[in-house]
């Protein structure tokens, strides 16, 4: 095995309380891509910094090989003394490195070098820092959340770009299928020591579960030995007093193992704030137009949301996906066409910008509003430090200002001020944004239980995948089309990834030009909805079952005395094989004609 570019050894870090690092180690070799994972606040970044020699720890070693180039990217750049983006990622090059690399590796990304470092949108921020660490094809990157603010195309571009380099990876972040499609290795940093498994991180998630599956039953086992010793210092039998001293020490040496013991952090326990149900119908758009100046963001666009749809919204940022979402809602209006909402409609909304935060505003505030210490959901009153706990802060940060709060632990407070609120229509706009795996679970799980619909604007392509029944893709001069399925099924319909024209956010403006690669698609064909494609595999087992229900029923029928021996169990079997006879007909009809549109679109 090479000798490793990079060996942090035993690392231990405290900055007052309880100790962040106690015994870390990393190293990575050349070639190597490692991902570094764990809790929200357990220390990652923190040890990406040692390693990029940008804080020093209590204790351990770092080791650099004298002659390696290694490139840090943070979660949020300082573009301090900056007069442009290309000015920032020059910076990063080295006297040999080619001056050329920088602008180049700009374009790629979407921007020109001219852009002010002072007016950058989050997504730009990030690519530029991008370019900065990349342009040097260092021999190590450390990369801190690389894809936060990136859209789907520029975070598949970033996939292949580091897929086909020869440089060292070591990688924080939350998006699974990145960090599946890039590791090789996987170090897991849990109470302040690291853990490293030689596979990826597809195969993390099962090995640490077994992990921590092994802790409890050990923590179970120390407490039934803590037990029986107790019961032996009061009810056994005294013997030497050499021997009962020893066990009364080996009892003593037990207790502090368990008193000293660090469990690992608990789940969130994330619930929505339950309205009335809406109607049938949620939204029903027809036609529907929106430009800015020259620039068309929606065109002709029409959709039917039904109760319990989950719709995922998807495309280059820039593209339109919130000014949709805001015209599907009736927040905007459209230039023409028509939206109706359903009736009894509670809508929640919760937006991706953080930044919208009032930094003086403590926690307890931000989710009573202000009015004392109470939180109502669900129609139960809670005080604000129960409800907080359900989203893992401590009970010491409720007077803690928003502004000292970390990105995942915003993101973990707008979500709770968003869930509070009754709602039957969820609309979540990048609800993943630096919240951490294990958290991002429990808000899958609460969403697939969610009674009422979702829409739901991501770049996190395994969160849609499990989540979505439908996708909404723009295809490009203010087109969106409705894919049936998750995001995996919308690039297998579609045939193509989502590399499209790129449009700035108004009021800005930009080319409507597309190249060559990225040209418009033909007329699409119409497609069978989700709840059609479903239906028509379910509909055949459940009228078997509603013919065999009504041959039960016809067989008790055909019992000659059944009419006299009981009159009114008679009428009520007639009337129930009525009914069952009904639903047999509606299901047949249902069938006949997702079947007919079926063979329609094969034939087309």
């Amino acid at each position: 095995m090479a000798p490793p570019l990079l060996q942090l050894k035993d690392i231990a870090l405290t900055f007052g309380g309880t100790p962040l690092l106690t015994g870390a180690d990393l190293s990575v070799s050349t070639g190597e891509s490692v991902c570094l994972v764990g809790r929200n606040g357990s220390g990652k970044s923190t040890l990406l910094k040692i390693a990029a020699g940008l804080v020093e720890p209590d204790r351990g070693t770092a080791f650099v090989q004298p002659d390696a180039v290694v490139r840090y990217l943070p979660q949020e750049p300082d573009f301090a003394g900056f007069a442009s983006t290309a000015d920032y990622a020059r910076a990063g090059l080295g006297p040999s490195d080619d001056p050329h690399a920088a602008q180049y590796l700009l374009e790629q990304l979407g921007l020109t070098g001219q852009e002010d470092p002072a007016h950058l949108s989050g997504g730009e921020a990030r690519r530029a820092s991008l370019a900065r660490v990349l342009a040097p094809s260092p021999d190590i990157l450390l990369l801190d959340e690389p894809t936060n603010h990136l859209d789907l195309p520029m975070i598949e571009w970033l996939e292949n770009d580091l897929g086909g380099r020869q440089t060292a990876l070591v990688i924080i972040s939350h998006d699974r299928r990145f960090l599946s499609k890039l590791s090789r290795a996987t170090v897991w940093l849990d109470r302040g020591q690291t853990r490293r498994v030689e596979t990826g991180f597809a195969g993390f998630e099962e090995w640490r579960d077994q992990i921590l599956a092994e802790e409890e039953r050990d923590q179970q086992k120390l407490a039934r030995k803590i037990v029986a010793e107790e019961h032996w210092m009061r009810y056994g039998v005294t013997a030497r007093r050499k021997r009962n001293m020893r066990r009364v020490g080996e009892l003593t040496a037990l207790r502090e193992q368990r008193r000293t013991y660090r469990a690992s952090t608990g789940k969130a326990t994330i619930t929505a704030g339950a309205a009335d149900p809406s109607g049938a119908l949620v939204i029903e758009a027809n036609g529907l137009n929106k430009s800015y100046g020259d620039a068309s963001i929606v065109t002709d666009f029409s959709i039917r949301i039904q109760r319990g749809d989950r719709i995922g919204i998807v495309g280059p940022n820039g593209s339109g996906k919130t000014t949709l979402v805001n015209l599907l809602i009736g927040n905007a209006p459209p230039d023409s066409g028509t939206v109706r909402l359903g009736a009894n409609l509670a809508v929640s909304m919760l937006n991706q910008h953080r930044d919208s935060l009032d930094a003086s505003v403590t926690v307890t505030d931000a989710l009573t509003g202000g009015s004392g210490d109470n939180v109502t959901v669900n129609g139960q009153t809670r005080h604000v430090v129960s409800y907080m706990r359900d989203f893992l802060f401590a009970s010491e940060q409720a007077r803690t200002p928003l502004g000292k709060l970390s990105g995942g632990e915003r993101g973990r407070l707008m979500l709770a001020q968003t869930l509070a609120k009754p709602s039957n229509l969820l609309v979540l706009d990048e609800p993943t944004n630096d919240l951490d795996m294990e958290t991002l679970d429990v808000l899958e799980d609460m969403l697939a239980d969610y009674q009422g619909t979702v829409l739901l604007i991501s770049h996190d392509r395994d969160f849609l995948d499990r989540l979505v029944s439908g996708v909404i893709v723009p295809e490009g001069n203010g087109r969106w089309i409705e894919y049936a399925g998750g995001y995996s099924d919308m690039l297998a319909q579609r045939g193509a990834d989502l590399t499209r024209e790129r449009r700035s956010e108004p009021p800005r403006k930009a080319s409507t030009e597309r190249t060559p690669s990225a040209a418009a698609p033909g007329p699409r064909k119409r497609q069978m909805s989700f709840k059609d494609k479903y239906a028509l595999e379910t509909l055949p087992q459940t009228i078997a079952a509603l013919q065999a229900e009504a041959r039960a029923l016809q067989s008790k029928l055909d019992d000659p005395d059944f009419f006299a021996r009981d009159r009114a169990g008679f009428e009520n079997v007639a009337g129930t094989l009525g009914d069952v006879q009904a639903k047999i007909a509606a299901a047949e009809e249902q069938w006949l004609e997702i079947e007919l549109l079926r063979e329609e679109l094969v034939g087309d």
